[in-house]
């Protein structure tokens, strides 16, 4: 059964929709959160973001994704312990990460794959202010993109 994930494309970027939800799917998957969770992803311009990220964050100009969590859900402790409700809103600037994926020599698809599976993250608890959380949350990152790799 497929995730009730709904993607809404607010900007003026044409985005491979599809292939966000699957990536931002493969993440939900891989953190055991039970299929029925609910996700929102928004593609939003950079004014937009950077709207957003001044109001929630005190921080200006754009960024590439920001996480919004609903039910405060953690990752299931395994495959057979699922979690459910409402995982939250990841807003993506693909203006904003397209630039970045440049600068990095990076495909823009694969950017956005990697900010879809980074805000999944973050809506589960993950961050990266300290070393340790780092270390952590890029691995499972780099782990989920791995697993992508080949299917997208």
């Amino acid at each position: 059964m497929p995730m009730p994930i709904e993607l809404v494309n607010e900007s003026s970027h044409s985005v491979d929709e599809q292939r966000i939800i699957a990536a931002a799917a493969a993440a939900m998957r891989q953190m055991n959160v039970h299929s029925d969770a609910d996700l929102s992803i928004a593609i939003v311009d950079d004014e937009s973001m950077a709207d957003l990220h001044q109001r929630w964050m005190d921080l200006s100009g754009p960024t590439d994704v920001m996480s919004f969590p609903m039910d405060e859900l953690r990752p299931g402790a395994s495959a057979s312990e699922l979690v459910t409700g409402m995982l939250g809103d990841v807003v993506i600037a693909p203006g904003f990460a397209r630039e970045q994926a440049r600068a990095a020599d990076r495909d823009p698809e694969v950017e956005l794959d990697l900010l879809a599976v980074h805000g999944v993250l973050h809506l589960l608890g993950f961050d990266h202010e300290e070393p340790e959380e780092h270390a952590e949350m890029f691995a499972l990152q780099d782990q989920i993109l791995a697993g992508l790799a080949g299917s997208l």
